[in-house]
This record gives C-alpha cells, sequence and structure tokens, in this order.
C-alpha cells in the first residue's frame, strides 16, 4: 500500500512539474475555458446555459485524451515498465495510477470552472449537485479508460495522436459542447452518440443542470450507464492487452479488440 501511495504522489507532482502535463491538466482547458466564456456568449447567448457542462467536458477531454497517453507510449519505449516489472509493480497500479491522478487534477479544474463561471460569464450553477458530481466522475472514468486503452495499443508516440484526434476532434464538432444535439443531421446525431462526450452534455443537461427537455433521445441516466461501462469496459481491455517494453512481441490480443470499448455506445443507439 505503501508502493502505491508513494508512486500515486509522485504521478501527482509530475502531473504539475511536468511542462506538457501542466499544459494538458491546467492550462490548455482553463485557457480554453476563459476563452470561450468571454467569445461565446456574446456570438450565441444560450452558450451561457450549457457554458459549465460544455468547459467541463472539454478540460476531461483534454486531460485525459491529450494527456495520458503519450507518457504511457513513452514510458514503454524507454523500457521504465520492464523495471516496474522486476520490482515487482503489477500493469493494474501501472495503469490506475496515472488515471486516479488525472481525475484529481480534473477534480481542481472542474471546481475552479464552477466557482468561477457564475461571477466572469453569470452562467448557471448546477441544480443538483451530486448529480453533477455523478456524471462528472462517469464522464472522466469513461475518458480515462479509453485514453489508457489507447496509450496500450499505440505502436508510438505518432500513433497516439492519431487515434486521440479521431476521439477529440468529433468531440468538439458533434458532442453538444459547441453545437446543441438537436441541430445536428439525423446521421450526425446517431455518429455523435458514439462520443463520450454526447452522453456526457446529455446527462449534465438532463441531470444536474435543470433542462430535462434538453435530453433529445432521453433516459440521461442510461448515458451515465453507458460511460461507465464503457470506462470500466476499456480499462479491462488495457490490462489485458498491457505489454511491458516494445520488444516484447507475445502481446496478448489484437489491438482491434479495442473497438470493444464502443460496444456500450453502439448499444445505447438502439435502446436510448
Amino acid at each position: 500500500m505503501s508502493a502505491f501511495i508513494n508512486h500515486f504522489s509522485f504521478e501527482f507532482r509530475t502531473g504539475i512539474r511536468n511542462k506538457q502535463m501542466l499544459l494538458m491538466n491546467y492550462l490548455f482547458p482553463l485557457g480554453f475555458y476563459l476563452m470561450m466564456g468571454f467569445i461565446m456568449p456574446a456570438i450565441n447567448p444560450l452558450f451561457l446555459d450549457t457554458l459549465i457542462p460544455a468547459l467541463v467536458v472539454f478540460a476531461i477531454l483534454a486531460a485525459t485524451l491529450l494527456g495520458m497517453p503519450d507518457p504511457l507510449v513513452s514510458a514503454r519505449e524507454e523500457g521504465i515498465f520492464r523495471s516496474y516489472k522486476i520490482n515487482g509493480i503489477p500493469s493494474s497500479s501501472i495503469l490506475t495510477i496515472p488515471a486516479l491522478t488525472t481525475i484529481l487534477h480534473l477534480v481542481i479544474v472542474v471546481a475552479i470552472i464552477s466557482v468561477t463561471a457564475p461571477f466572469l460569464f453569470d452562467a448557471p450553477l448546477p441544480v443538483n449537485w451530486v448529480n453533477y458530481a455523478l456524471v462528472f466522475i462517469a464522464m472522466a472514468v469513461a475518458c480515462a479508460g479509453i485514453s489508457l486503452l489507447i496509450g496500450v495499443i499505440s505502436a508510438s508516440t505518432r500513433m497516439t495522436v492519431l487515434w486521440t484526434q479521431l476521439i477529440f476532434i468529433p468531440s468538439m464538432l458533434l458532442g453538444g459542447l459547441m453545437i446543441p444535439y438537436d441541430l445536428l443531421p439525423d446521421v450526425a446525431g446517431k455518429i455523435s452518440q458514439l462520443l463520450p462526450a454526447t452522453h456526457a452534455m446529455n446527462a449534465f443537461n438532463g441531470l444536474a443542470m435543470g433542462a430535462a427537455d434538453y435530453s433529445p433521445w432521453g433516459a440521461p441516466w442510461g448515458s451515465v450507464i453507458v460511460l461507465t461501462l464503457s470506462g470500466v469496459l476499456a480499462y479491462v481491455l488495457a490490462i489485458f492487452m498491457f505489454n511491458w517494453d516494445r520488444h516484447n512481441t507475445t502481446q496478448r490480443g489484437h489491438p482491434i479488440m479495442a473497438l470493444m470499448a464502443l460496444l456500450p455506445y453502439a448499444i445505447g443507439i438502439f435502446l436510448l
């Protein structure tokens, strides 16, 4: 337990001291929050109603998808994981600790957004803080799980950029952060239901922000379940497919197995 705590403490401090991780955990999401807060309400006054959940979702996407996979791939390529194995550190700890520290950093960022948005931009606060926290946790688990899986299956840091952008960019365009779901064409709306951001916005607005009529296909609690199941499934797949170093040619499972993490979203299209 003491080894786990020491490792956790080291990773948490690294998230602040490392310039790249500091950028993804704090500077990028908070800078984007301030920019959108000052610009978007002037363009679209209705954006204020979803400013807090939209920027919380963005912060989660940035910290997890853009911040977590690269260090995992770099550590594997440099043989760091091999030294962990020699010292008896299990793969589950190697994957769990970065996820937990990133989520802890996100708690701080989300607290800053939630406290300052009403004063800076007159944005409405959540009406149900318990649901707000639950949806945040579900979204953080979903994105952290996917990010770990990307880090495990990527052959190089260049590939992590490709895989993360395949989720990050569509999430920005179709996930309900900037464009409401009900304004999307039918086909784009169905595709967007494969994205964690869409389900997070659906759940945030339907359960936490008091906009129950926002839920375009209903079942905001269904979105929470989809996010949680996807995150857990991605985490299990990441542990199963984990590779200790790049010289190890015996990897369990084909990288295409990672698509199984999308099953909850695909099933949700038909059930929700």
